[in-house]
């Protein structure tokens, strides 16, 4: 093994069988496991949630318990609602395939582009936000390689997912066991030693809630309210991922995935309204270059050797499960993108696995769209948690309203609680749906604008890419029709290939046409060379085949099948031909595989592919085509051996 090949083994791990039964158990997630890779985005959202609100809050400190309240409230109806996604789609999608199958496509492209956005943003914001608690117990000089270090972070979580989703869970699990039992504690020895200011709590908040109505009026109090609770909105994402990633966790999918979000619900609740009772017990104010939270426990834990090194561990600790939370977006926002390109929203190539069962294309995107936001906005987390709340809500909103609609259609063939399940839905959607509106309404021109600029982008970008690739297959359809040859003789006696003998071997794809006109382009071209016909096909292994073995068994019928046509093709008239097939997550590293067992077999051979050529050729139709072909050629050709792309005018 050369040592490039060693390196990249070493840093992406070697492949998988994607037909062994125990690849599926190596990649999928009991409920803790899941809990901690995709749990952490809403329970790290405790540290800037809760923080966002009080400070929206102003001198009316004392109304944060209503914020407590309403948070804990919000997370488990949210939770429930979730369970419903869970249980009509055990195979995963979340908000995209809720909106898509209940809403509508376009529905589904708004919801789709609004995740895409959000799990960007997720990776931004948590990755300032915990970097934020870092230098939080730094001098103040060191704030200024604060960005730097942030960019840092998101660079090595994009290294650590290439290694596959269930090693860096593990390697994470430890950062997220510590802050909950440091947390966990922090919070009940905060209230406890201030127990007596606990029985004040409601009492002032009843009396300045009559005293704020007087001088500011009913209206203009419920808004401040709405506004600041929106704000902590940050504190209930998360809960998407899980229904987003069904398809991952261990079966029973759907036991496993409820309990997730049990787990969820419950730690999120009790942090994020606990961390707002410690504010409010233990008078925190805002501090410069300190978070919230380091001001709260710096004045719980005191000033003395031991109170400074646990408050270093909190924080680090903090940190460490921000860059979870940022991790969480490497893990979900991908299959969002895969799940969108199986509807040809998004370039085909997303919806492909890599060799560790970890889409690279959708890493990078996600990585790279999170350090240019994260340069963009300074790393000013304020400022991240606007853009983030909105999208947050909007995904929300679609997914209860598709309950909605599904619950109502289905009233006569669903089970007796359906209208308890219904009202429940539409309970939801009215409490996401008005924070969504108070937030877009109220934060549209400190940064609002930005969210709905970008998603609208997004959708845009899709809408073209959509109308493209529905043009193209339009016409690879009718290619495949006039293109079908007939096999006329139905006993065929096969005709050996002779290895010492002039050999062409093509590679074949999904479409019968493009492999039909090589295969005649060649008779053309080199009439009477080739003795013999190979043809190569890899059954791409992605997101959708991957979901079971019913899936992947008909994939490999279908690869079979047509090397299988091509073969008697030739035979009928005479030629000398054989396929070879394969099946995996890599299709270029897969055929380059082949090409080397073939190339030892047939010593005279040339291998050809097809590219497709367009009248109007631009950067869009190089990007969502043609990629196979060109990375194939360039592996080929390393080797010393010969691929010639034959063009296909469309």
């Amino acid at each position: 093994m050369s040592i490039i090949k060693k390196l990249k083994r070493s840093l992406f791990g070697g492949p998988i069988n994607p037909f062994s039964p125990h690849t599926l158990r190596h990649v999928s997630l009991i409920a803790f496991l899941a809990w901690v890779g995709l749990g952490a985005d809403g329970l790290s959202s405790s540290c800037y949630g809760p923080e966002e609100a009080f400070i929206a809050l102003g001198p009316h400190t004392h109304l944060a318990i209503y914020i407590a309240l309403a948070m804990a409230i919000t997370v488990f109806i949210i939770s429930l609602g979730y369970n419903q996604v869970i249980e009509l789609f055990p195979s995963g999608g979340g908000g995209y395939k809720v909106a898509t199958q209940l809403l509508g496509p376009y529905m589904g492209l708004i919801s789709g582009a609004a995740l895409i956005v959000d799990y960007i943003l997720t990776i931004a914001v948590s990755t300032a936000s915990g970097m934020d608690a870092i230098f939080s117990f730094l001098p103040h000089v060191f704030l200024r390689y604060k960005l730097f270090a942030e960019a840092m972070v998101i660079i090595f979580l994009i290294g650590l997912n290439m290694r596959g989703m269930k090693e860096s869970i593990k390697l994470l699990l430890p950062i997220f066991v510590g802050f909950i039992i440091i947390h966990f504690c922090l919070i009940l020895y905060g209230i406890v030693a201030h127990s007596q200011g606990l029985l004040n709590i409601i009492p002032n908040a009843v009396a300045e809630t009559k005293d704020s109505a007087r001088l500011l009026g009913w209206f203009p109090l419920l808004a401040l309210l709405l506004h600041a609770y929106s704000l902590g909105s940050g504190t209930y994402t998360g809960l998407e991922a899980v229904s987003n990633n069904v398809n991952r966790l261990s079966e029973p999918r759907v036991t496993t995935g409820k309990w997730t979000m049990f787990y969820m619900a419950v730690s999120l609740s009790f942090m994020a309204a606990g961390i707002i009772l410690l504010y409010l017990l233990w008078g925190a104010r805002p501090t410069h270059g300190q978070t919230l939270n380091a001001v709260v426990f710096h004045t719980i834990l005191g000033d003395s050797w031991s109170g400074k090194t646990l408050l270093l561990i909190t924080l680090m600790l903090e940190a460490g499960l921000l860059f979870v939370a940022a991790n969480t977006g490497f893990l979900a926002g991908p299959a969002v993108l895969a799940n969108m390109a199986l509807d040809n929203w998004v370039p085909n190539r997303f919806r492909h696995l890599s060799t560790r069962l970890v889409i690279q294309n959708g890493l990078i995107v996600f990585g790279v769209s999170a350090l240019l936001i994260l340069l963009w906005s300074h790393g000013h987390v304020a400022w991240l948690v606007i853009l983030y709340s909105i999208n947050v809500f909007l995904t929300f909103s679609l997914s209860l309203l598709g309950l909605c609609v599904y619950w109502a259609k289905h009233r006569h063939t669903a089970s007796l609680y359906w209208h308890w399940r219904l009202g429940f839905s539409l309970f939801a959607f009215i409490i996401t749906s008005c924070i969504l509106f108070v937030t877009l309404f109220s934060k549209f021109e400190s940064g609002g604008w930005v969210t709905v600029l970008l998603t609208c982008a997004v959708i845009a970008c899709c809408l073209m890419i959509k109308k493209h690739y529905k043009s193209v297959y339009k016409k690879l359809s009718a290619l495949d029709a006039q293109l079908r040859q007939p096999i006329v003789e139905k006993e065929l006696h096969p005709i050996i290939p002779a290895p010492e003998q002039p050999t062409a071997v093509i590679m074949v794809g999904k479409s019968e046409g493009i492999a039909m006109h090589t295969l005649l382009c060649i008779l053309r071209l080199f009439p009477r060379h080739f003795k013999n016909f190979i043809f190569l096909s890899v059954g791409i292994v992605d997101v959708e085949s991957f979901t079971g073995n019913k899936a992947l068994e008909q994939m490999r019928h279908q690869v079979t099948d047509t090397l299988n046509y091509f073969v008697r093709y030739c035979q009928q008239y005479g030629i000398a031909a054989e396929s070879y097939h394969t099946f995996g997550t890599d299709p270029v590293e897969k055929l380059t595989g082949l090409a080397e067992k073939v190339g030892a077999k047939y010593a005279d051979c040339i291998f050809f592919a097809s590219k497709l050529i367009f009248e109007h050729d631009n950067w869009m139709t190089r990007i969502l085509h043609n990629g196979t072909s060109t990375a194939l050629q360039r592996q080929l050709h390393l080797k010393g051996k010969e691929l010639v792309i034959l063009p296909m005018k469309i």
